[in-house]
């Protein structure tokens, strides 16, 4: 791996984006010439085309696996230590010499009586407790939020640089697609940059099928998004083990854009009605986050990415590469791929009709599994969980409370949901 230079890319004459008609009319074309002329393709091929074409050390593969269990560490330790960022809670004493809980602050009533406290005594009744619980967030809020903001973080920074190499650099691709494909050669070098990039995506990718099935809450596509990170995982070491890298950093940009408004949507969401309270900024943000959400799904992953990335897989690949390895196997993948952005298309549809027809008034995720008995148990078991916290240990009562409620259920960031995997 070595740091690229732009100067040494082929740029010819760009070649302008066809339109859906073109792709299809194309690709039905190509794909089955390039089939037919596939006569000894088989496994005893499949397997020689794997040796002579996949280059990945154990080097490589040891940092997979190093940064994969980093990912889930940083998760944690961000968790614990941020985003249920355990917030100094005080006992002011009131006049007539009771402890009476602030939020940090004194009240007009609970004036400090400097004359009979000191710093010391305060801090003495100091405690701590969550973030999340700070700002009074509902119970099923409060759970889901610390899963919202790690994606947010994570998302916001992978994008970014993601943004980077394609937009302030040498790199054409997303300008001029087909040039994914020039000057590929088998085993060629990796440039750094876009090793570090496949190296941050595939490790969290790895994470997140773990942290999908024992660390986020359990949703109605929680099974097709451990497909998905599956299938993104196997994109992400075969295009690299394969040099079709500079395609896949065009197809991470333009999937990672939709995940840091759909975060960013669900934490204003979390957040507007906190404290039995209603705060119309983070009502508008949600609102806002929700419309932008819509247009740049369909816009990145509907139109730009089956025009730009699937046209020069399944067409310019060919005129550039026509022996290219595992065309089909990987133009598979991205089909499913896009076929799963699809399934997702439809509970965005479903959402702006029920808004459209006043069936929903709030904004909200469609694929959580909502309802009276799993928020109030949701709340049970964190009430349990806070008292053994306060206590230090859990007593007797509150954990025969915690496994009958747990029990044959799947926990999830405080959430118990019937275990589906």
């Amino acid at each position: 791996m070595d740091s690229h230079t732009g100067d040494d890319m082929s740029v010819g004459e760009v070649e302008p984006m066809p339109g859906y008609a073109d792709l299809i009319t194309r690709a039905s074309t190509v794909m089955p010439s390039a089939l037919r002329g596939c006569s000894t393709c088989g496994l005893e091929l499949s397997k020689r085309t794997l040796l002579d074409n996949a280059y990945i050390t154990w080097t490589e593969i040891g940092l997979f696996f190093i940064c994969a269990i980093m990912w889930t560490q940083i998760r944690r330790g961000l968790t614990e230590c941020l985003f249920q960022s355990w917030t100094l809670s005080l006992y002011m004493p009131n006049v007539s010499g009771h402890f009476d809980r602030t939020r940090g602050h004194l009240s007009t009533k609970r004036r400090l009586d400097r004359r009979k406290d000191t710093l010391p005594k305060i801090l003495m009744e100091a405690q701590l407790i969550p973030f999340a619980q700070w700002c009074s967030l509902q119970p099923k809020d409060s759970a889901k939020m610390p899963e919202s903001s790690w994606k947010l973080v994570f998302y916001t920074m992978s994008w970014s640089y993601s943004t980077y190499l394609l937009f302030f650099t040498n790199y054409t691709f997303f300008h001029d697609p087909p040039s994914v494909f020039y000057e590929w050669k088998r085993g060629m070098t990796v440039p750094t940059d876009i090793a570090i990039a496949y190296l941050i995506q595939g490790s969290f990718y790895g994470h997140s099928i773990y942290a999908t099935v024992y660390m986020d809450a359990w949703r109605k596509d929680s099974t097709v998004m451990v497909v998905h990170h599956v299938i993104t995982l196997a994109l992400i070491t075969f295009s690299y083990a394969f040099r079709f890298h500079n395609i896949g950093l065009l197809v991470l940009f333009l999937h990672d854009i939709n995940d840091i408004q759909l975060e960013f949507t669900k934490l204003n969401v979390y957040f507007k009605t906190r404290g039995g309270g209603y705060y119309l900024i983070n009502d508008i943000l949600s609102n806002m986050g929700s419309v932008s959400f819509s247009i740049t799904w369909f816009w990145f992953r509907l139109y730009w990415f089956p025009l730009k990335v699937l046209y020069a897989t399944c067409v310019s690949s060919l005129q550039s590469v026509p022996n290219i390895p595992f065309y089909f196997f990987f133009n598979s993948l991205l089909l499913t791929l896009l076929c799963m952005n699809i399934y997702w298309f439809l509970y965005i549809v479903a959402f702006v009709a029920k808004v459209l027809t006043g069936q929903m008034k709030d904004v909200k995720d469609l694929r959580e599994y909502e309802g009276e008995e799993g928020a109030m148990r949701a709340a049970t078991l964190l009430k349990v969980q806070q008292q053994s916290k306060d206590a230090g240990h859990l007593n007797n009562s509150a954990e025969t409370q915690l496994n009958n409620s747990t029990e044959g259920k799947h926990l999830q960031n405080g959430i118990t949901k019937e275990k589906h995997l």
